[in-house]
Order: structure tokens, then C-alpha cells, then sequence
């Protein structure tokens, strides 16, 4: 256990929290059915897996780990048991209180949790704070002016020059908030040792956004998108120094 966590087994599942609710959290904070009317689904991105949960000091996002694609057709929920270190919702815990720690506008992890299904397989889940008044990138395309495109541009910058890899970095995992930008859902995500200017994972996170971008962007002949672009690519190509460098 580290300071940033601490890890409890309650029957067949197994927590790490955060120390700010260390004395809160409950298994059945990770079922939405406990939270009744205090759950809402997260209505922009979140695939029917997402929950904003709230209680009289707790505002948080209840996210289920769920299977893509072809492959959700014989196993939605369960994925493959080799080490805890590898669970899916405790990597992304521990990422988070990385980057938290660098400074990173993340949202602060809450508590994850997994629970065996049998020797080979697991389910998992993860809370972590909600962003409050904050609306993904994808709702907003056609409103931002390139001031805001810049600003994207540069908080992504932030990342990729600390070396953080985002899994899936499209327009609904980017929230903006006035003259702010977060960064969200950062399963299968991970702090890389190349973050030099033409490692190719970064290119391959540009691409994706992109591709993202245009197809929420509605822009027929593309000129719309092409100007924002631009403007997220000089905010991205504006030198800055890595957070939480020593």
C-alpha cells in the first residue's frame, strides 16, 4: 500500500481508495442500483457503462469496465485474470494519482475495485470525481473559436511531453470548462518512457483525435475542421515545459 491508496477485501471483491474517502467507500458504492435516483447516466460517450453518482458531499463519476466491438458478443464485462497489478481499474487508479501528482488536469480517482468471477476472469469498475460544469469536446465542436482549439491543443501537448499515452483520445474524452481542458478515461493508458517530440504514439494520438473530430464535426466540406485544427496544432507545436518536472 502507498500513501496515494489503500486496499481493502470485502468477500470476493477488492478495493483501493483513495485516503480522502478511506473511511466512505463501500463495495456497494460500484453497484448503480445502490445509488437509486442518485444515478444518472452519463448522457455524451459513456456507452451505457457510465454513471454520475451523488450523495450529500459526493459528486463522481461510476464507470464499468466494458468490452468494444465484435468480442463484446461473447464477453462483455469479463476480462482475463493474470496479476492485480494488472487489473484493469487499479492501473487506471494509480495512473490517475500519477498524473494528479504532475500536475495534470485530470480528475481525481475516487476508489476501483475488480472482482473474480472464477480462478481466470474478472469484472471491474472505477469512481473518480466529477468535473463539475465541464461538457465534452464533441458537444461543443462547433462553437469554439480558435482560442479554445489552442487551448486544447496545448493542454494535449501537456500530456505527450510527460510521456502519458491516452488509450482512446477522442473528442468525448476531452471536457472543457471556460478556459479549461481535461483529460478523461484513461483505461489501458500508460506513462511511457519516449515522450521525445517524434515518438510515433503521439502521432498515432493526434490521428485518432482527428478522426474523432471529424466524424462528430458535421462540417460537409471539411473547411470548418480544417481552421480549428490548425488552431489546436499551434497550440499543440507551442513549446511548454512537462509538469511536475523535477
Amino acid at each position: 500500500m502507498s500513501g496515494s491508496e489503500i486496499c481493502l477485501r470485502d468477500g470476493v471483491e477488492v478495493m483501493l481508495i483513495h485516503p480522502a474517502y478511506k473511511d466512505r467507500v463501500e463495495a456497494r458504492w460500484f453497484h448503480p442500483g445502490f445509488w437509486g435516483a442518485r444515478a444518472r447516466p452519463v448522457d455524451s460517450g459513456g456507452r451505457g457503462s457510465a454513471w454520475f453518482i451523488s450523495d450529500d458531499d459526493v459528486s463522481a463519476v461510476l464507470r464499468e469496465y466494458r468490452r468494444g466491438g465484435l468480442i463484446a458478443r461473447l464477453s462483455e464485462k469479463n476480462y482475463v485474470f493474470t496479476t492485480e497489478s494488472r487489473v484493469r481499474s487499479f492501473a487506471e487508479f494509480r495512473l490517475l494519482n500519477r498524473m494528479v501528482g504532475m500536475g495534470l488536469p485530470v480528475p481525481r480517482p475516487v476508489a476501483a475495485m475488480y472482482r473474480k468471477i472464477n480462478p481466470l476472469r474478472y469484472e471491474a469498475a472505477i469512481i473518480v470525481e466529477r468535473l463539475e460544469n465541464t461538457k465534452p469536446l464533441a458537444d461543443l465542436v462547433s462553437s469554439l473559436d480558435d482560442e479554445d482549439w489552442y487551448r486544447v491543443g496545448r493542454t494535449v501537448r501537456q500530456f505527450h511531453d510527460a510521456g502519458i499515452q491516452h488509450a482512446d483520445l477522442n473528442c468525448f474524452n476531452i471536457l472543457l470548462r471556460g478556459g479549461e481542458a481535461f483529460l478523461i478515461d484513461f483505461d489501458r493508458g500508460r506513462l511511457v518512457g519516449d515522450s521525445a517530440p517524434g515518438a510515433g504514439w503521439k502521432k498515432t494520438n493526434l490521428d485518432r483525435l482527428h478522426r474523432s473530430l471529424s466524424k462528430v464535426s458535421g462540417d460537409a466540406d471539411g473547411d470548418s475542421l480544417r481552421r480549428s485544427w490548425q488552431a489546436f496544432m499551434r497550440g499543440y507545436q507551442s513549446p511548454l515545459s512537462t509538469p511536475g518536472a523535477a
